[in-house]
C-alpha cells in the first residue's frame, strides 16, 4: 500500500489518491503530493556520480578474506549506485581480481 501523507488541513490519515492529486475524505481538501528528492551521489572530490561511471580507488582497501588489498589507483568500470543497506556502502561494482564488491563513495574519485 502507498505511504500517503496526512491531510495538511485537518491531519486526517485516510487520504486517498485520485490521479495526480490527493484528497481528504473528511474535509474534502485537495492537494498535490510532494515528490521525494532523489539522492545525489558524490565522489571524494565532490563530483557527481551516475550509474555506469568509471571510478578510481583513492587508497589501499583491506578486504576480508582476501590475501591482498585493493590497491590505490585501481580503476573500477561500470559502477551501479544503490541505496546503502548498511548505511555506508553505496557503490555496487565488480573489481578485477576481486569480483563483486560494495564500496563507499568517499574512497573513490571519478575517472
Amino acid at each position: 500500500m502507498e505511504n500517503l501523507p496526512n491531510c495538511p488541513q485537518c491531519n486526517c490519515e485516510y487520504v486517498y489518491s485520485d490521479g495526480s492529486i490527493l484528497i481528504c475524505p473528511e474535509c474534502g481538501f485537495e492537494f498535490q503530493a510532494e515528490e521525494a528528492e532523489e539522492r545525489v551521489y558524490k565522489d571524494a572530490n565532490g563530483n557527481v556520480l551516475v550509474d555506469g561511471d568509471t571510478v578510481i580507488v583513492m587508497q589501499d582497501l583491506k578486504v576480508k578474506g582476501a590475501s591482498a588489498p585493493i590497491k590505490k589507483g585501481t580503476k573500477v568500470k561500470n559502477i551501479r549506485l544503490v541505496e546503502p543497506e548498511d548505511g555506508v556502502h553505496d557503490i555496487s561494482c565488480k573489481i578485477p581480481g576481486f569480483g563483486a564488491m560494495m564500496l563507499k563513495t568517499s574512497v573513490v574519485k571519478k575517472g
